[in-house]
């Protein structure tokens, strides 16, 4: 177990500090910034890439979203879930705080919203709370349905951390002008502890709920209609 937890610690490391690190550092950089859309693939390979190194010792969750949705599905047992939680929580607090580190060695520099989620005067186009709630749920679900169908045995072998990560990244291209795109509690919860004016916090009771409910949801509806060979 702890080998599985060590996993899904480094994955979701991996993922917060190459997805927001992207962000913070990268997409706004003079001239040469990657913008929205390299941010989106930055994502999107972190997952593919570290599906590929470690998924098949955890099984590549690296999101309690993911984590509780296969367990909806009845691909996860509930017993393993708070070590995953947890796990990929402090992966991502863990993965937040090296990039603060790093990034703050610039001189003037000053963290903003340091890649953080969130809605109204914090999202990046203004979305509502209503606007972002539906968006991350219903991305969420998307996105749990891809993770469902692309492992499944009918699926083709070999290929899913592909789909994920490239589902991850359609996502990403929807989503960042409405919430920062979260799909993902542990993301979330990594960068909001060094976003400046303390904003983000309060805020990120929505990037656990909405995400959650839309993975239980897809996780329910797949066991209903789609599990069966």
């Amino acid at each position: 177990m702890l080998k599985k937890l060590f996993a899904e610690f480094i994955g979701t490391f991996w993922l917060v500090f190459g997805g927001c690190g992207s962000a913070v550092i990268a997409a706004g950089f003079p001239e040469l910034g990657i913008g929205f859309v390299g941010v989106s693939f930055a994502f999107g390979l972190t997952v593919l890439t570290m599906a590929y190194a470690v998924g098949g010792i955890s099984g590549g969750h690296f999101n309690p979203a993911v984590s509780l949705g296969l367990t909806a599905a009845g691909r996860f047992p509930a017993t393993s879930l708070p070590g995953y939680i947890i796990a990929q929580v402090v992966g991502a607090i863990v993965a937040a705080l090296m990039l603060y580190l790093i990034a703050s060695g610039k001189a003037g520099w000053v963290p903003g919203g340091f890649a953080s989620n969130g809605y109204g005067e914090h999202s990046p186009g203004g979305y509502s709370m209503l606007s972002a709630f539906i968006a991350e749920a219903l991305l969420t679900f998307m996105f749990l349905l891809i993770i469902l169908g692309s492992t499944h045995g009918r699926a083709p072998t070999g290929f899913a951390p592909i789909s994920i990560g490239l589902g991850l990244t359609l996502i990403h291209l929807i989503s960042i002008p409405l919430t920062n795109t979260s799909v993902n509690p542990a993301r979330s919860t990594g960068v909001a502890f060094f976003a400046e004016g303390g904003w983000a916090l309060p805020q990120l009771w929505l990037f656990w709920v909405a995400p959650v409910l839309g993975a239980v949801v897809a996780g329910l509806a797949w066991k209903a209609l789609g599990e069966a060979e």
